[in-house]
């Protein structure tokens, strides 16, 4: 049944576009966004995030996760019925399969009906555009994680990886099965979502509600009666909202585990009200207190709320740090303690260094090293710089001598900077350390 709430899923189902179209965006010489777990990096347009920035994948999943729960306290699981993929899938499965064998009625006649050639050509159609879009689906995620038109031009060869080919195989099992089959048994008795957003609601959160106080006593309209000599309220119990809800719940009964607040039953009781000329809002997004009361609590005056956006404020301002902060070389420095310094024959000291360089670009680069700190300071060991690979840490040895005479401290501060370029950029790092001689 269409209306306006079915029309704002269909919108909603359109989110997971970016799930096929994502991995084929390109940037410079790459793909866009490739979680290249073999080689540990993860690039995101022109940044690369490497497994000493995982910290920031650790603040991305508590965003996410006090997000649902905000979510759902406010206006209770509507990632389950208008983003959840199983909720998306299946309904795309139900709509091909509305189109190859027609409504409820038509697909069971269907199905008692003996084996003829239209029966097994319209089955064969059906399942075969099922199995296409499992298909495209396995192969849409694996290309999150390989580039997509290596991936593709393997699969054309036969020859794609061990891996990719078991992921996609299941992919296509478990889409197939749980979109096509299964659908709302997913829901009921194999997401565990479906129990954790359920304690997360109160008589605060908007869900659809069905007005019980307008619509008790229920009963069937009366020919010729009058609205005056009515005894009953304004539900007609026609049970369109138990037959256009995907998990079979009847909202009458009260909030319940199998809703997944689609709204789907706010459609179909409106279009009945409309045709029966009694107001429409029988089944109404409302708060339970809103029904009893008249009035819900304001979203200001929920503490969970307060609570919940400032975790997800604190997860999301680190993740913009993290962002914002991510260079493309990044240097560590390590002074030796054993010996803390040498002395020269010449009278200077001598202290030595690691440096650890981090190439968080794709290629190899070339690392320049300039030491600053006392006077007179000479630094050997790069000399002519030294080559970093690409995504992965390159250590080099430094050793920096100062004269004696110009250090005024036990302990002086002393400056590493690295540089690099690729093309007409040019990349930078900085990191101090301490220079350390003989006490004073």
């Amino acid at each position: 049944m269409g209306g306006k709430w079915r029309n704002l899923k269909w919108w909603s189902n359109s989110f997971w576009l970016l799930f096929f179209l994502g991995p084929y965006l390109r940037w410079d010489d790459r793909q866009a966004v490739l979680f290249d777990i073999p080689n540990r990096q993860f690039h995101i347009f022109g940044a690369t995030i490497l497994p000493q920035d995982f910290w920031m994948l650790a603040l991305l999943l508590l965003f996410f996760a006090i997000l649902l729960a905000v979510v759902t306290a406010v206006a209770g699981r509507v990632w389950c019925g208008f983003f959840c993929f199983q909720t998306v899938w299946t309904d795309i499965y139900t709509w091909l399969e509305e189109k190859f064998e027609g409504g409820p009625q038509k697909r069971r006649k269907l199905d008692a009906a003996p084996w003829t050639f239209q029966k097994i050509k319209v089955k064969t159609q059906k399942h075969a555009l099922w199995l296409l879009v499992a298909f495209l689906t396995g192969v849409s995620f694996v290309a999150w994680f390989q580039d997509s038109f290596t991936l593709w031009g393997e699969l054309v060869r036969f020859e794609a990886g061990m891996a990719s080919t078991v992921f996609i195989g299941m992919f296509i099992a478990g889409t197939y099965v749980l979109a096509g089959f299964l659908r709302e048994q997913a829901c009921l008795w194999l997401c565990p979502y479906a129990r954790i957003q359920g304690v997360m609601i109160d008589k605060s959160t908007i869900l659809p509600t069905y007005d019980f106080v307008r619509g008790e006593p229920r009963g069937r309209i009366k020919k010729n009666q009058k609205e005056e000599d009515r005894t009953t309220g304004d539900c007609v119990d026609c049970n369109q909202c138990v037959a256009v809800c995907p998990t079979g719940v009847d909202i009458r009964h009260g909030q319940q585990e199998g809703c997944i607040t689609c709204a789907l039953c706010i459609d179909a009781c409106d279009a009945v009200m409309e045709k029966v000329g009694r107001p429409t809002g029988l089944i109404r997004y409302e708060s339970l207190e809103g029904l009893e009361t008249g009035h819900s609590v304001p979203l200001h005056k929920r503490g969970r709320v307060w609570v919940y956006s400032a975790i997800l404020t604190f997860a999301l301002s680190g993740i913009v740090y993290g962002l914002s902060t991510l260079g493309a070389i990044d240097l560590k420095v390590l002074h030796d303690r054993q010996p803390l310094f040498v002395m020269q024959s010449d009278g200077s000291i001598q202290n030595k260094y690691t440096l650890k360089v981090l190439n968080k670009l794709s290629d190899d680069v070339k690392i320049m090293v300039i030491a600053e700190g006392p006077e007179g300071l000479k630094m050997t060991g790069s000399e002519d710089g030294f080559n970093a690979r690409h995504g992965n840490v390159t250590p080099r040895t430094v050793f920096v001598r100062v004269p004696q005479s110009s250090l005024t401290a036990e302990s002086m501060p002393i400056k590493f900077t690295i540089t690099t370029s690729k093309g007409t950029e040019v990349f930078s790092s900085s990191r101090e350390s301490v220079f350390i001689g003989p006490a004073r």
